[in-house]
């Protein structure tokens, strides 16, 4: 019995807050490298012993059983019963704005900039410090745990309006803050709105990924464990 792994996942500050209110329940990460254009080769997504298929995708019109000779993808996000623990924008106590995240102690209050939560360890945060990035919060600074529930591949531009709502995207909270688009932007509504595929395009390229070359990317779906 494979036992159950962990492993670190980015997300900024909007994603964050669509976790906690249960709007965002799958993510989707560009698959590095990309599959050949115009080559010809089918991808699993396989468990740890490369002996059971979890989920697949063709690259190519091809299909079949799992081959001896086939090329294998597996996918860095874990397989369906893995956990994934949310790395996020955080804040330890203004007098420790010197003090690297690997020394930090671990009864150190944390705050998370992306709705103002504070967890209290073992003393009370005095005053915020700066905002560190995702990417050098540690393991027992994260508050949030998720339970991979299942795993595809697809290209980018696949996507439908379902999975673009699950993906966290909120078309009412966009209206209200209409100034981050263009009214004639390309793919808006007729009232200037943006659309579901708008918004999902807007937020794929807010985090450097290339829309218009229509990537494979890992589809991951999962639930929120804690809190």
């Amino acid at each position: 019995m494979n036992s159950i792994k962990e492993r670190p996942a980015l997300f900024n500050d909007e994603m964050v807050r669509a976790i906690l209110e249960d709007r965002k329940t799958v993510t989707r990460r560009a698959i590095k490298p990309q599959p050949p254009e115009g080559h010809k080769w089918r991808g699993w997504v396989i468990d740890s012993t490369c002996s059971k298929e979890i989920g697949s995708a063709s690259w190519d019109e091809g299909g079949g059983p799992l081959r001896r000779n086939a090329t294998y993808a597996r996918c860095p996000y874990g397989q369906p019963g893995d956990q994934l623990w949310v790395r996020e924008a955080w804040e330890a106590d203004s007098q420790l704005g010197a003090v690297a995240p690997r020394d930090l102690s671990r009864g150190e209050p944390i705050r998370y900039p992306a709705d103002g939560a504070v967890r209290q360890a073992g003393c009370s945060m005095i005053a915020p410090g700066k905002t560190r990035p995702s990417i050098h919060m540690p393991r027992w600074a994260s508050r949030i745990l998720l339970e991979v529930i299942d795993v595809r591949v697809e290209r980018l531009q696949d996507i439908s309006d379902k999975e673009i709502e699950a993906e966290g995207i909120d078309l009412d909270a966009l209206a209200d803050g209409q100034d981050r688009y263009d009214m004639c932007h390309a793919g808006s509504g007729a009232d200037g709105r943006p659309t579901l595929r708008t918004a999902w395009r807007n937020l794929w390229e807010s985090t450097g990924g290339d829309w218009d070359a229509n990537p494979w990317v890992w589809v991951v779906s999962f639930k929120r464990v804690t809190p």
